[in-house]
């Protein structure tokens, strides 16, 4: 008996000209009808057709997906990187702690942070249950984690100084690499503190860029992928899926993207 598949989109709506999350304080991502002579593309205002011109940094602005090409000299495009279409992928929640083990060094004084023991601990459930991968996860090529406390309220929020996320430890990504993950999806606006004097530490971990350089080396994972403000509601649960990591046909370092996660109905 063919099975029902059910389908989850943890990508942010980018909602132009309306709520929004962002990073850095950048510039919102906006949108304005196109106009050349008398022509204007907004039905609304007389046009036979809608048509805009979209401004935004895929960055900061939305769930967006980049490749190592984000912290190197050559251009790397995300296209030439991302070239697994089914990703077998799992998801777990974790809650960052605001007073972690001394262990931690690379915490600043108030950040929350997510740990190598907190990883640990939220993947030990499926080491069981699945055999056939070094941390026995089925397949386990995609990592995707969602935040505690994990509300709507991440649609629109608005990081900076005034409002650091989580980031994980050096400890915790390499963590992450040595288990085999090649493409990592998180909830937060950077896997690094986002204001960490450009050292992007994480970033250099996960692709194999070595600290202060700018170039690729025969080790550099060159085609695992990192995706950032995703949203995942609390109704998802924790677990296996297959992922379809959807992203714009850009040739840049980064994507607007939508991830999806598929997974069969249970049968009643």
């Amino acid at each position: 008996m063919l099975k029902t598949i059910m389908t989850f989109d943890i990508s942010i709506p980018l909602k132009f000209n309306g709520p929004q999350p962002n990073a850095y304080g950048v510039e919102r991502a906006r949108s304005e009808p196109v106009r050349a002579g008398s022509l204007v593309g907004d039905t609304r205002m007389g046009g036979s057709v809608n048509f805009e011109q979209y401004t935004f940094i895929p960055h900061c602005n939305g769930t967006h997906t980049e490749c190592v090409g984000h912290i190197t000299n050559e251009r790397i495009s995300v296209r030439d990187c991302l070239t697994d279409v089914s990703i077998p992928a799992v998801l777990i929640t974790v809650e960052p702690l605001s007073d972690p083990p001394a262990s931690a060094s690379d915490q600043f004084a108030g950040d929350k942070i997510i740990t190598k023991d907190s990883l640990i601990k939220r993947l030990a459930p499926f080491k069981d249950e699945i055999p056939n991968s070094a941390l026995r996860i089925p397949h386990s090529n995609a990592l995707i984690i969602r935040t505690l406390p994990n509300t709507d309220a991440k649609l629109s929020a608005e990081y900076g100084k005034d409002n650091i996320p989580p980031y994980f430890t050096a400890d915790a990504m390499r963590l992450i690499v040595e288990h085999g993950f090649t493409h990592l999806l998180v909830d937060l606006p950077s896997i690094d503190r986002i204001f960490d004097e450009g050292k992007l530490i994480n970033h250099r971990i996960f692709w194999n860029v070595e600290e202060g350089r700018f170039e690729t080396n025969s080790e550099t994972r060159m085609n695992s992928t990192i995706t950032e403000l995703i949203y995942v509601p609390n109704e998802i649960p924790d677990g296996d899926y297959m992922l379809n990591l959807q992203i714009a046909p850009f040739d840049s370092d980064c994507s607007p993207s939508r991830p999806v996660l598929l997974t069969a109905a249970k049968d009643d």
